[in-house]
């Protein structure tokens, strides 16, 4: 395979600035490719300092999504949207109404759904006024509703295979750092207790915290502690950028492999990252299970059909490090690569399952 890193279209296709005083609505949303298909990805709630701020996150998103929907093998190109939470009192139905009407005028050229900061309920207000939505309540053995445990399930899956490849080991022999326990990083600390690992976990919101420590027998450090852990395995499952140099310096962990976005604050970390041994599981591609859950709601597949193609991110992640190992590439290089040879359209897009 050759590869090339450089080349790619002239993305992102579309920039959509959102500015409706009478609801709160501000933000963006970016439409970075859809070679493959409709942009999708999942509508970001946050608060911004600045409207800077937020194109900014919602730049690098958008293209993280595009490469995330290219791996994972779905007819999809990639967007985001993030929307600046309003200070004071606001009305969210009504903020969110009137983000389903400018997610309806791109008619169809960007599919939203749920991500940091918004919810089910949020996604029905979408709803109301486009069709361009999905996690929506579920329909009985049909995909939809929360994706956070079909995240979790894929962050897993590329766990068990990338604790195998450097470490010889399985999951229930290594103890994990998981930096974040919302949604997505509550529900991977279930599935990693089931399997037998022990838990070092870090949450500003104390109650999350010692619940997290009672009901998986896990230890407590504050975030910046737990980077500079002895630990196995680091899980970022917060915010992005939590990969910055100094960070990369600090950590003793062998295996990063979490479900935020964007973890590498630059390039230059993730390369940093190979020199040092740590193997690093490239974000987009193991926490990719969220987005299959919303193409499965989208395009009206089964959720047997979903959960086979989460279940196979891990085999998806060892395609990768091969790819990586034969090219003499760091793995974000690899995928990255191989994302961009996908929508280039030289290469075809093979399913993950």
């Amino acid at each position: 395979m050759t590869i090339d890193l450089t080349s790619q279209p002239q993305l992102p296709e579309e920039i959509v600035r959102l500015d409706d005083p009478e609801s709160g609505l501000s933000g963006v949303i970016v439409v970075h490719s859809t070679k493959l298909g409709p942009a999708a990805g999942g509508c970001r709630f946050h608060h911004y300092a600045s409207d800077a701020d937020a194109s900014t996150d919602a730049m690098r998103l958008a293209e993280g999504m595009s490469y995330k929907n290219a791996l994972a093998g779905l007819p999809l190109g990639g967007g985001k949207a993030v929307i600046r939470a309003p200070e004071g009192r606001f009305d969210r139905a009504a903020l969110f109404r009137a983000f389903g009407r400018a997610v309806a005028a791109l008619d169809g050229r960007y599919v939203t759904a749920e991500d940091v900061g918004t919810s089910v309920e949020d996604m029905m207000c979408v709803a109301k006024h486009t069709e361009h939505v999905a996690g929506l309540p579920p329909r009985p053995g049909a995909p939809g509703g929360d994706p956070s445990p079909w995240t979790a399930r894929g962050v897993f899956r590329a766990m068990e295979v990338a604790v195998a490849r450097r470490l010889g080991a399985e999951i229930r022999d290594v103890t994990v750092a998981v930096q974040g326990l919302g949604h997505v990083g509550f529900a991977l600390c279930q599935l990693l207790h089931d399997a037998g690992a022990r838990l070092v976990v870090a949450e500003p919101r104390s109650e999350v915290a010692a619940r997290a420590a009672a009901r998986f027998d896990a230890d407590i450090m504050t975030s910046h502690a737990l980077i500079g852990a002895k630990v196995d395995v680091f899980a970022p499952c917060a915010l992005g950028a939590v990969l910055d140099q100094d960070a990369v310096h600090r950590l003793r962990a062998q295996v990063v492999c979490g479900a935020a976005n964007n973890q590498l604050a630059t390039a230059q970390q993730g390369t940093e990252l190979a020199a040092r041994g740590i193997l690093y599981a490239p974000d987009y591609l193991v926490n990719a299970g969220g987005i299959i859950n919303v193409a499965a709601e989208y395009l009206g597949w089964t959720e047997a059909n979903a959960r086979s193609r989460v279940e196979a991110i891990g085999t998806k992640l060892t395609e990768v490090l091969e790819l990586a190992d034969r090219e003499n590439l760091a793995p974000y290089e690899a995928a990255d690569a191989l994302a961009r040879s996908i929508i280039a359209g030289k290469r075809q897009a093979a399913p993950v399952a």
